[in-house]
């Protein structure tokens, strides 16, 4: 069976605490959902702003092959605004909970669905299509709820929606609800909210109680606890529930995912199922060996299937099996007693709390190996002049091949103006800095400043590190680090 997927991201997920995007970034995220196969698009709210409105405009403009939709109260108001953005439908949202309609709109239930009714007319009049959402539906009383549809199936709604408004379904009461008005002649649709966890559980449950259309946002974003994740419904179907099936290129989720975090500005969790940069992480020896020989072993899916690559993380759970693969993939074949020893290395650094980067397993290996590799480039100095009314300035006195040499940089900060002292030198061309992190090792203003950064060079991918009392050489020191192992490649 079919299921329909309405992405709400630029509606209900644009309502997440500091997000706010710009009509570009709106337009990039719908022309994605649209590539990856989303039925319905709700583009935002029509009534919002004029700032709103152009940017469902400019949405309805591209002729996509999903359905553009804009939110809108049962209010004529609202609709002709949603006209005015020339949208397909409308996600037309009705309160139906007694605690809605008497303290909300102080109305009575028979004033509430002549309301919805004349809404659904109105709608239909002006050539649009209506999914009539039961706004707190799961607090609503069942039979008038079921009033409420009946009468909006009579006037020609094509859509109906149980909204579980505050997330207070489990997946037992969810699959009742959505069992009990599966019997409709027009598709019934699920829009949960995460409020104790469970909103892809419900969806799921939803499903086969017999709703034939989820709503969902990318990465799960939205207003307190967030809606149901669209990347975790999405995956659970097709590898869950065979029965069921979308029109969604799954290989695209997490390009999509990490698109919408970098626009929305909301973090990923590292844990996060599917999406999260742990998803396909291992670091346990009996997890990296099981997956080496077999991936099905400890993955419920491929990484590929969602448009990932796996990876082993190098750590003190690590065993041989999975350091050997690491090593190899750096270009380095041991024998088994250097392997053993290369393992308990790396586990008396972890034991003290260090996290071990590539560079970090280089270094290990190298001692294991008897290979002594000469850094091309050395740091001997840098200073630094900086004040409220001096631009931050660094001079660096480094060593390349034997041949001392003097730079200077100025920057937004002294780190910066360090970096930018060494990199403009002919030798850092076409490296590039794309991840810089700073962590305090210990307390006081005497803290040890740990610097990771991930340096790039054409499609090589390096990180290093640097420790010390003072961030700038930290900085300077990773960053060098860095160099020296991209460069001895």
């Amino acid at each position: 069976m079919k299921i329909n997927v309405l992405d709400t991201t630029l509606r209900d997920g644009e309502q997440t605490p500091g997000v706010s995007l710009t009509s570009n970034e709106k337009f990039r995220i719908a022309v994605k959902l649209d590539e990856i196969g989303i039925d319905y698009i709700e583009a935002g709210s029509a009534i919002t702003s004029e700032g709103e409105r152009d940017s469902i405009k400019e949405i309805t403009r591209q002729g996509f092959n999903a359905e553009i939709l804009s939110f809108s109260r049962p209010l004529k108001g609202d609709i002709d605004y949603c006209v005015e953005c020339d949208v397909d439908a409308v996600n037309l949202v009705v309160p139906t909970s007694d605690l809605h309609i008497k303290d909300k709109l102080n109305m009575s239930h028979e004033e509430l669905i002549d309301l919805s009714n004349n809404a659904i007319d109105y709608c239909k009049d002006h050539g649009l299509s209506v999914e009539l959402s039961a706004e707190d539906a799961s607090r609503s009383d069942k039979d008038f709820l079921k009033s409420v549809y009946s009468d909006a199936i009579e006037h020609g709604v094509d859509r109906i929606c149980v909204c579980d408004t505050v997330g207070i379904l489990t997946p037992d009461s969810s699959f009742e609800l959505f069992n009990y008005f599966k019997d409709f002649n027009v598709p019934v649709a699920c829009h949960c909210h995460n409020d104790f966890g469970l909103a892809v559980a419900n969806t799921l449950s939803a499903i086969k109680g017999g709703a034939t259309e989820i709503h969902t946002t990318i990465n799960g974003i939205g207003e307190r606890a967030g809606n149901t994740s669209f990347e975790e419904s999405v995956v659970s179907i097709y590898r869950l529930f065979p029965q069921f099936s979308t029109n969604i290129k799954i290989d695209e989720i997490y390009d999509t995912s990490k698109l919408v975090a970098r626009l929305t500005g909301v973090y990923i969790q590292p844990n996060k199922a599917i999406v999260g940069e742990n998803a396909f992480a291992h670091e346990s020896g009996i997890h990296s060996d099981g997956i080496i020989k077999n991936s099905a072993t400890y993955e419920p899916m491929t990484p590929e299937l969602v448009g990932r690559t796996r990876k082993f993380v190098i750590g003190k759970h690590m065993g041989t099996h999975g350091l050997n693969n690491r090593l190899k993939e750096i270009g380095l074949n041991v024998n088994d007693n250097q392997l053993k020893q290369i393992c308990e290395d790396i586990k008396e650094l972890a034991d003290k709390g260090k996290t071990v980067t590539d560079v970090d397993l280089q270094v290990i290996a190298d001692n294991v190996l008897e290979i002594n590799h000469e850094d091309r480039i050395k740091l001997d100095e840098v200073t630094i002049v900086s004040g409220n009314k001096v631009m931050p300035t660094a001079s660096v006195k480094i060593t390349i091949d034997e041949e001392e040499i003097l730079n200077a940089g100025v920057g937004l900060g002294p780190v910066d103006a360090a970096i930018n002292a060494i990199k403009s030198l002919d030798v850092f061309k076409d490296i590039d800095l794309i991840e810089y992190h700073v962590d305090s090792i210990t307390g006081g203003t005497d803290a040890f400043i740990d610097v990771i950064i991930k340096l790039q060079k054409e499609d090589k991918v390096v990180s290093a590190r640097g420790t010390e009392a003072d961030i700038i050489n930290a900085s300077v020191k990773a960053y060098i680090a860095g160099v020296n192992r991209l460069l001895g490649d």
